[in-house]
C-alpha cells in the first residue's frame, strides 16, 4: 500500500458479494440519501472454491477477495479495512412463531412491549427449529417479519400506541446453520477485513431490486446466481418470507459442457452469445468446432425450464399464488428466454416478469459506471443496505474490545449478542462443582461441592443482567463463569487428624487418604466416625441443600438462614457456614432450567427488577429466574 494513502473514512461504504462463480465488490458514499457508487471491481474464483453459495476452500476464496480490494484500494486511493457481506442462503431455513402477553391492566402500547411480544414470537420459531434439527448444530436469526398482530384479539397492522391488554404477534423467522455464517467471517479476516454489517444476500438484493415504497404490491424477486436461487416475497409494506433452490446458473453450464465436451469456462462464455447466428469453440480434444446459436438454445431448453418450473414451485409454495410482479438478479438471470419461461411456469403475463435494474436508481446512481445490471443487485444491495441502514444488524457493538458478530433483525439482548459471538449458557451461569454424598458409620452425608465463580458482565461500564437491550454503539465486557470445584474428601478429613485407627470402603480395606466418590460406604474400624460436630438433622435443613460438615467456624460467625421466593415458591437457604452472602446465581442451579439446552432468552429479576448475575440476595425478596417466554 503507498504511504500516502489514507485509511477508510467511516463514510465510505465498501461491500464484497463472495458468490459462486466470482467475487464483486462495490465502493461508494451516501449523497442526499443515495448511493454514489464511486468503484466496481470482479474477478471470478481460479477453480470451484464455492459450491451452491457455500465456501469451500476458504484460502482461495481470501485471496479473491484480496485481490479485488487491492484493486479497489488503488481505484480508491485509500486503504480499506471495513467491509460490508451477506451470507447466501444456502440451508435457509423458515420458521413460523407465536407469542402471546397479557398485560397487568389496559396499557397503552410503546416500543419496549412490542420488542418483548417480538422477542417471544421469534424464541418460540428458534424452539420449533430445534425440535426438527439436531440439538448441537447452531443457527443464526437472520431476520424475521411480523406477519400480523392481535390486540385483545382484533387484529392491527401495528400495536404502536394503541390501549389494550391481551397481546398475541406471529412472526415469520429466517434461520441460517451457523457454517455459512462462520466460514464468511473467517475468510473476510484472512483478506485483512473487518466485517463492518451482515445480512442475507436475498435481503440485500431486495433492497436494491425492490425499494420499500413499492412493497405494498404482491412482488417476487429471483436472485438467480450460480449455485444458487435466491427467493425473497413481499407485500402489503413487508417481507414476508425468503426460500432458496438449488437449480442455477451452474446446471445450465454443466449442460452445455456434456453436450459440447467443452470445459467450464467455454461453456459459460458460449452461455452469453445465444444470440449470436454462429459460435466457435474449441473442445476438451483440442478440435475447433462451430454450432449456431439456435441449437445452443435447443440443448438449454430443458436445463432452463427446469430452473424456471423450480422457481415457480418455491414461489406459490411461500406466496400461495402467483405474485403481481417479478424480478430476476443474478448473472443467471441473463440467460436467453428465460424469463419467457418462468412467466409460463408461474401463469403470468410475460410483461409482469423483467430484469431487475430499472429501479436501482431510486436509492443508487454512479457517474462513471453503468448500473442497471441484474448481476449488480446483490452487490449493490449489500452497499445500499448499509449505507442507507435499511438492515437493523448494520450497527456497530463492540464486544470485549472487538467488533460483535451480528446477525439479527428486531430486539437484540445481551444473551442474544453473546450467544451469537459463541459463549454458551454454562459460560454465563458457570455450573456448581459436583456434590459428593457419603455414608459414614451408617450417618449419611452430604457435601456441596463449591460455587461457581460468577460472570461478569457489564454494558458501558455498568452491570447488565442478560436480558438487557443492546443498541448501536455498546460496549459489552463479559468474563465468562468459573465452574465450581466438586466436593471432596478422604477418610482422614472425615475422621479428624487424631484418628489413629483404620477404614473400610465399600468392605475392603482402605488407606485413610483414599479420595472417596459419591454413594461410598466408609466404616471406622477403631473409634467413632466423626469430630468434632455431628451433621444437622435431615428434617432441620433438606438434604439436597445440606452444608458440608467441614471443621466448623464460630456459630456466631455463621449467617442465618435466608428466606426468599424462587419463582413464587418459599425456600429457605441455610447459612452459609463461611458467612458470605448469597447471590442470584447461587440459585441458579435450584431453578430446575436446563442450561445446557436452553434456547430461549433467561429471566434473571428480584422483586421484580431484572438484575445482574451478582445482586446480592436478602430476606422476603422474590426471585424470577426463568426463560423468557
Amino acid at each position: 500500500m503507498p504511504q500516502e494513502w489514507k485509511k477508510q473514512d467511516q463514510g465510505l461504504i465498501y461491500a464484497l458479494d463472495i458468490g459462486t462463480r466470482s467475487i464483486i465488490g462495490v465502493a461508494g458514499r451516501v449523497v442526499d440519501e443515495r448511493l454514489e457508487v464511486l468503484a466496481i471491481e470482479k474477478e471470478e474464483h481460479g477453480r470451484r472454491a464455492m459450491l451452491d453459495g457455500q465456501i469451500e476452500d476458504i484460502d482461495q476464496v481470501a485471496k479473491v477477495a484480496r485481490r479485488v480490494t487491492e484493486r479497489m484500494e488503488a481505484k480508491l486511493g485509500c486503504h480499506l479495512s471495513r467491509v460490508c457481506v451477506a451470507a447466501a442462503g444456502r440451508a435457509l431455513r423458515t420458521e413460523r412463531g407465536h407469542y402471546a402477553m397479557d398485560l397487568p391492566q389496559v396499557t397503552r402500547i410503546g416500543s419496549d412491549v412490542i420488542s418483548q411480544l417480538e422477542s417471544g414470537a421469534v424464541a418460540d420459531a428458534e424452539s420449533r427449529l430445534s425440535e426438527e434439527q439436531d440439538s448441537q448444530r447452531r443457527s443464526y436469526l437472520v431476520g424475521y417479519t411480523v406477519s400480523g398482530y392481535l390486540l385483545d384479539r382484533y387484529p392491527l397492522a401495528t400495536l404502536k400506541d394503541h390501549n389494550g391488554q391481551q397481546l398475541e404477534a406471529e412472526v415469520v423467522a429466517t434461520f441460517l446453520p451457523s457454517e455459512v455464517v462462520e466460514s464468511l467471517y473467517t475468510v473476510m479476516e484472512a483478506a485483512g477485513l473487518e466485517v463492518a454489517s451482515l445480512t442475507l444476500e436475498p435481503i440485500a438484493a431486495l433492497n436494491a431490486v425492490i425499494p420499500a415504497e413499492l412493497r405494498l404490491l404482491n412482488l417476487v424477486l429471483a436472485d438467480i446466481g450460480a449455485g444458487t436461487t435466491d427467493i425473497a416475497i413481499c407485500r402489503d409494506g413487508a417481507v414476508v418470507g425468503y426460500t432458496m433452490a438449488t437449480t442455477a446458473g451452474d446446471e445450465i453450464t454443466e449442460t452445455l459442457m456434456r453436450r459440447f465436451l467443452i470445459d467450464f469456462a467455454t461453456a459459460e462464455r458460449m452461455k452469453m452469445q445465444l444470440d449470436e447466428p454462429t459460435i466457435t469453440y474449441r473442445d476438451v480434444l483440442g478440435l475447433e468446432q462451430s454450432v449456431a446459436g439456435t441449437e445452443i438454445q435447443a440443448t438449454l431448453q430443458g436445463a432452463a425450464k427446469t430452473l424456471a418450473q423450480e422457481i415457480a414451485q418455491r414461489v406459490t409454495g411461500i406466496n400461495g399464488a402467483p405474485p403481481s410482479a417479478m424480478f430476476l438478479a443474478g448473472g443467471g438471470s441473463k440467460l436467453l428466454g428465460l424469463r419467457t419461461l418462468v412467466a409460463e411456469a408461474l401463469g403470468m403475463d410475460e410483461r409482469r416478469v423483467a430484469l431487475a435494474g430499472n429501479n436501482y436508481d431510486i436509492s443508487a446512481f454512479s457517474r462513471e459506471y453503468e448500473l442497471n445490471d441484474p448481476e449488480f443487485a446483490t452487490p449493490l444491495g449489500i452497499a445500499v443496505s448499509a449505507g442507507l441502514g435499511l438492515i437493523s444488524d448494520s450497527y456497530r457493538i463492540m464486544l470485549n474490545g472487538k467488533p460483535a458478530k451480528l446477525f439479527r433483525s428486531g430486539a437484540l439482548t445481551v444473551l442474544d449478542l453473546l450467544m451469537m459471538n459463541g459463549y454458551t449458557s454454562s459460560d454465563l451461569v458457570g455450573r456448581t462443582g459436583r456434590t459428593l454424598s457419603l455414608t459414614v458409620d451408617g450417618q449419611r452425608l452430604t457435601f456441596r461441592g463449591q460455587s461457581a465463580t460468577p460472570c461478569v458482565l457489564r454494558r458501558n461500564g455498568e452491570d447488565a443482567a442478560p436480558s438487557a437491550l443492546v443498541y448501536a454503539g455498546d460496549f459489552i465486557e463479559f468474563t465468562p463463569a468459573v465452574p465450581g470445584a466438586s466436593a471432596e474428601r478422604t477418610p482422614a478429613e472425615l475422621l479428624g487428624e487424631n484418628y489413629v485407627g483404620g477404614v473400610l470402603i465399600n468392605g475392603r480395606p482402605a488407606a485413610l487418604d483414599t479420595p472417596l466418590r459419591s454413594g461410598d460406604q466408609v466404616i471406622s474400624v477403631v473409634g467413632g466416625p466423626l469430630s468434632p460436630e455431628p451433621a444437622p438433622e435431615p428434617e432441620a435443613v433438606p438434604e439436597l441443600w445440606q452444608a458440608a460438615p467441614e471443621t466448623a467456624p464460630a456459630v456466631s460467625s455463621v449467617r442465618k438462614p435466608l428466606f426468599l421466593y424462587l419463582n413464587g415458591d418459599p425456600l429457605v437457604l441455610p447459612g452459609k457456614t463461611d458467612g458470605g452472602a448469597y447471590f442470584l446465581m447461587d440459585l441458579l442451579d435450584r431453578s430446575g432450567i436446563d442450561f445446557e439446552t436452553l434456547d430461549a432468552p433467561l429471566l434473571l429479576q428480584v422483586n421484580g427488577v431484572d438484575c445482574p448475575f451478582t445482586q446480592e440476595l436478602r430476606n422476603n425478596d422474590q426471585v424470577t429466574i426463568r426463560r423468557s417466554q
